[in-house]
């Protein structure tokens, strides 16, 4: 037996079901958590998004569009990729980004981020921020 080894964590299960989202042009639902991964739904309002360029240190994300449009954006406001349901982006740490929800309709977007236990995560902002992104409503999911 390695000594090393943890118990195993007890298995997690949810339920996604859109929010309203009321008072911020995102809301996040928590789906689940463990020291190396966390899922999310993030849900925002057309036109609305993450608001400046933006990096991650010690956290890689991946990125699928479950409903609406999306559209992503690098350094100098190149178009990294438009995305629709079932479609999406894996954004390495440091990689600096910003998106935007385009179309007709709100968009709601899987967000799975793999910790690297190495590094201390942090939000590196590389413009100043349009409006206070600690202002999206948060949600928890439903235990399935």
């Amino acid at each position: 037996r390695n000594p090393k080894a943890k118990e195993p964590r007890t298995p997690q299960t949810f339920k996604y079901d859109k929010p309203e989202v009321k008072s911020a042009g995102k809301g996040i639902v928590r789906l689940c958590q463990t020291d190396i991964i966390r899922g999310a739904v993030q849900v925002v309002r057309k036109g609305d998004g993450d608001n400046n360029l933006h990096s991650h240190t010690g956290m890689d994300g991946f990125w699928m569009v479950l409903k609406g449009r999306v559209r992503y954006y690098g350094p100098g406001d190149v178009i990294l990729g438009e995305f629709g349901p079932h479609e999406g982006i894996v954004m390495p740490r440091n990689a600096q980004y910003w998106f935007q929800a385009v179309g007709d309709e709100d968009l709601e977007i899987l967000q799975v981020v793999a910790f690297d236990r190495e590094v201390k995560n942090a939000r590196v902002d590389a413009e100043e921020q349009k409006f206070d992104v600690g202002s999206a409503e948060y949600f928890q999911g439903r235990v399935s």
